[in-house]
């Protein structure tokens, strides 16, 4: 069983940073792939990024690359999304997630979530 926390969110300009992270209870966290998606009102939660349990692997969605960073930290039991140049269409509720397996794009593949935590970016 692990259990995820999100922190960092907030509110923050269009074009400028923030960094989430995302803290795991269990010591089985440096084998689970983990993942961060988005939820904005009124649209289905989407995919962000994932990194798979060595951190050796990434993937971003079309709208984030080049503007975010997902990474990991195995013996802080935490996993990171630096978000720079930020966007307004960014706004949206973000969850961190983990998988026992490999991980990927899909939601559906994970078995365990955060609470979320509300990113704002204003124009």
């Amino acid at each position: 069983q692990v259990q995820l926390v999100e922190s960092g969110g907030g509110l923050v300009q269009a074009g400028g940073s923030l960094r989430l992270s995302c803290a795991a209870s269990g010591r089985a966290f440096s084998r689970y792939a983990m993942g961060w998606f988005r939820q904005a009102p009124g649209k289905e939660r989407e995919f962000v990024a994932f990194i798979s349990w060595s951190g050796g692997i990434t993937s971003y969605s079309d709208s984030v690359k080049g503007r975010f960073t997902i990474a990991r930290d195995n013996a802080k039991n935490t996993v990171y999304l630096q978000m720079n140049s930020l966007k307004t269409e960014d706004t949206a509720v973000y969850y961190c997630a983990g998988d026992q397996g490999i991980g990927g794009t899909q939601a559906r593949l994970y078995d365990y979530w955060g609470q979320g935590i509300q990113v704002t970016v204003s124009s």
